[in-house]
């Protein structure tokens, strides 16, 4: 499967036709931190979901450390619909990303203070 490195995503993502970036962890760990404008489709539900991105020329899939993206990734590009879509995994994941990360939490929870 191939992968792109996240300086090459920050630059994409100042594109005129940046790439759809599926966030692949659970919905509390993206609430803490995810790239601006990524969409979270948790893996486990990514079988029954992946129909939401055949529109898409250009995703990339997203985690913690760029192993289950890979995955991910693997899965998008089999399915039908996406078929003339490019499909990478972000390598690195999310210990690697040094653009913005955006939180959607009112108040932070005791958790960890990392986004993953």
């Amino acid at each position: 499967m191939d992968e792109i490195s996240t300086e090459r995503v920050a630059e994409l993502l100042e594109t005129d036709e940046p790439p759809t970036l599926v966030d692949i962890r659970e919905p509390p760990a993206f609430q803490r931190g995810h790239i601006p404008g990524s969409r979270n489709v948790p893996f486990r539900q990514l079988p029954d979901r992946v129909a939401e991105l055949a529109d898409a020329d250009h995703v990339v899939t997203v985690c913690p450390h760029g192993k289950a993206s890979v995955q991910a990734a693997k899965l998008i590009d089999s399915y039908e619909g996406t078929a003339d879509a490019t499909v990478q995994s972000m390598a690195g994941g999310l210990s690697e990303w040094e653009g913005a990360v955006k939180s959607d939490d009112a108040e932070p929870d005791e958790g960890p203070a990392a986004p993953f």
